[in-house]
């Protein structure tokens, strides 16, 4: 691998690993949470998880390749913070956070880059064709797209509560 491929990979990687470590501290800690989106409506445990697995993904980013201790869990470890990252969109979509869907979408495409650009690590390892890290992205594309589409269809529309000020049967009964 030339040496600009190289910089631009760990620059990733470390870029990758303190966001996530930024991210999932708060998690296990339970600081702030309320801050975030969705978070208030999940089981406890579930993210302390959550958190859990960001740490230890952004852990498997850095360590194994500057250890040289079984490099191959690195383009792993992207993949993970990939899917982490897909399904926090998730979370966005659903609250109407347009902005947030695009930054973790970019951060799934970041990781699904460096899993891409490590991933001779892994097939030295494990006896791995070259085309499987070309169908992970694939599987990935569709994925995306739904995340696009649900980015510019908005989230479902609700009826509006009779105790939402701008529903028209209140405003109706208030003028009667």
């Amino acid at each position: 691998m030339d040496t600009f491929a190289n910089v631009a990979l760990w620059s990733a990687q470390v870029f990758l690993a303190l966001f996530f470590l930024g991210a999932g501290v708060p998690k296990i800690l339970g600081r702030g949470l309320d801050r975030w989106t969705g978070f208030s409506e999940l089981p406890r445990s579930q993210v302390v998880f959550t958190g859990i697995t960001e740490i230890l993904a952004a852990t498997g980013l850095i360590l194994p390749m500057a250890t040289g201790i079984l490099p191959w869990l690195t383009p792993l470890a992207a993949v993970g913070i990939a899917i982490i990252s897909l399904m926090a969109a998730g979370f966005h979509v659903r609250a109407n956070e347009h902005p947030n869907v695009l930054e973790t979408s970019l951060l799934a495409s970041i990781a699904a880059a460096v899993a891409i650009g490590r991933w001779d690590h892994l097939a030295a390892a494990i006896d791995i064709k070259t085309w499987v890290p070309a169908a992970a992205v694939v599987l990935l594309i569709p994925a995306a797209i739904t995340t696009v589409i649900a980015l510019f269809k908005g989230p479902a529309d609700q009826a509006p509560s009779s105790a939402d000020p701008s529903n028209p049967a209140r405003l109706a009964a208030s003028t009667r």
